[in-house]
């Protein structure tokens, strides 16, 4: 899944394709180095972040996901949490949601995704992007994360969502420390018992780049070549661990690990 945000706060990208003919531009390219799923968004979600009008995200997103649907067979989902959003998204080409609050935000998403049969990624968050950062804490780290899911799973299953179109993410920097990022990745395995498949999105995160500064920095370029190097360390950990999709900025680079971590786990003696 290739990303693509379309806002002028991102932070990964800074803002490269706020603009219609970058964002599309991307999204194309992203195709030809092998993408299975662009994923569009047009609200920021970095820690401390601030929420934007519906109107400003449809105008965003909409005609980028109208224009690139035409161009690319392969399915755009649409990051958001707002249903009016998601409706005009799918409406105008996209086939997926991709809800960071799990279908918790706004009560008409999971009857809009039950209305137009699209599958959904419900993903874990503690808190909510403005507050999710400060001081993350759990008792149990992967079973409360389990736990949330499974039930976001059920409640979407009651609310008309058929459970073949669901899919979970844990939620990587999302309400978690550096640590809790680890663990996460190292017992990905942990969820396969939902039965759904498992996405990921470790790309340039904080825990990649605090793993990776030295002491005298406060933060890294999230474009930095180490960082990316650390993504692919990151994506290969989630896929070897049980990661069935992962969310990333670099399509290229990740077709090329995931062409030699496949090879790896379909081996044989």
């Amino acid at each position: 899944m290739g990303i693509i945000n379309v806002t002028p706060d991102s932070f990964s990208n800074g803002g490269d394709f706020y603009r219609f003919e970058a964002a599309l531009n991307h999204g194309i390219k992203f195709y030809e180095e092998g993408a299975d799923i662009v994923d569009i968004g047009g609200e920021s979600t970095r820690p401390f972040s601030e929420k934007v009008g519906v109107e400003e995200e449809i105008r965003r997103v909409v005609p980028v996901i109208d224009a690139l649907a035409k161009k690319i067979p392969i399915p755009i989902s649409i990051d958001t949490t707002n249903a009016t959003v998601a409706q005009q998204a799918i409406e105008a080409g996209a086939s997926i949601i991709n809800d960071i609050s799990a279908l918790q935000f706004d009560p008409a998403m999971a009857e809009v995704a039950a209305e137009y049969q699209v599958p959904v990624i419900l993903m874990h968050m503690k808190g909510t992007p403005k507050n999710m950062q400060v001081d993350p804490m759990y008792d149990n780290l992967i079973a409360e994360i389990r736990q949330f899911l499974s039930d976001a799973v059920n409640d979407a299953e009651r609310k008309g969502i058929g459970r073949s179109h669901l899919i979970i993410d844990p939620g990587i920097g999302f309400g978690k420390t550096l640590q809790q990022n680890l663990t996460l990745l190292n017992n990905l395995h942990e969820f396969r018992s939902l039965d759904t498949p498992i996405l990921v999105g470790p790309s340039r995160k904080a825990f990649i780049r605090n793993l990776l500064k030295d002491k005298t920095e406060k933060d890294i370029d999230p474009k930095q070549p180490n960082v990316e190097t650390g993504t692919q360390a990151a994506v290969t950990a989630a896929v070897l661990n049980g990661a069935h999709i992962v969310r990333v900025h670099n399509v290229a680079n990740t077709c090329a690990t995931l062409k030699i971590v496949d090879a790896i786990k379909n081996s044989s003696d």
